[in-house]
């Protein structure tokens, strides 16, 4: 039995350009190609992208997925192996649980007493469980960006590298406390969080204000950037999408 594409994308939830380009790219070849090169799957090909949805959503990027599955002979071998990721990545994401009930608790207290923080939520406790780089990931759409992040990674220390990977999510920690305050995405706070954003991408390169719109939507539309802001907040990633794009309409023509 085999499938068209529309049918596997409905099913898997991934787009038939996703699909098509997958198989541009030599990571998930149709079954067959019928009447008017329409792509038919059959049940090998459902289990491969299985695979492949399966390390997408650990952070694994594409190059990195091709790799893996051309050196996999064994399937249920290989599922073993995603299965022990997906465990390791329930343990990360139960640790990131228990640091922001931390968090929670302690600015709670802090509130009441106006005292600092507990030896148990020092600043670097704050990033327990937080894996910046899903954030960083994926920037097929944005070569450019990505060739300058990859050019200044490529002379920082690791140190330095562990550094802005904490602004970076001590960044969107404090943007979930505006949205959690109840704040609109337009509203003062949010956008000077925002306008530090640009700034410091603007660092990297010069950023364009479409270009900045085009980021800011990829929190949401992005896979890996999407799971990265939502381990932080549920709904973080529309949020700051949504402040991004107020941001960009109030900037001057």
């Amino acid at each position: 039995m085999d499938w068209p594409i529309s049918e596997v994308a409905r099913m898997s939830g991934v787009t038939a350009r996703t699909l098509r380009h997958y198989d541009e790219i030599g990571l998930l070849a149709p079954a067959r190609i019928g009447a008017g090169g329409l792509r038919y799957y059959e049940e090998r090909q459902l289990l491969r992208l299985q695979q492949v949805l399966v390390l997408r959503a650990l952070g694994v990027g594409l190059p990195e997925i091709g790799r893996i599955l051309a050196d996999q002979v064994d399937e249920v071998e290989a599922l073993r192996g995603h299965r022990r990721r997906l465990l390791a990545e329930r343990d990360r994401l139960d640790a990131l649980a228990g640091t922001v009930s931390r968090t929670i608790s302690e600015l709670e207290q802090s509130r009441k007493d106006g005292g600092h923080m507990t030896e148990i939520n020092r600043p670097e406790n704050l990033f327990e469980g937080v894996r910046p780089s899903q954030y960083e990931e994926s920037l097929r759409d944005f070569p450019e960006h990505a060739a300058e992040v990859t050019r200044r990674v490529s002379v920082m220390t690791q140190r330095d590298i562990e550094a802005g990977q904490r602004q970076r999510t001590a960044q969107m920690v404090r943007l979930a406390e505006l949205m959690a305050a109840g704040l609109p995405a337009d509203a003062g706070p949010v956008q000077a969080e925002v306008d530090a954003q640009y700034r410091a991408l603007s660092e990297l390169r010069t950023v364009s204000a479409g270009e900045y719109a085009a980021l800011g939507r990829s929190c949401v539309d992005n896979e890996q950037w999407r799971a990265a802001y939502e381990s932080i907040a549920p709904g973080l990633a529309l949020y700051q999408r949504d402040a991004i794009e107020a941001y960009v309409a109030s900037l001057p023509d």
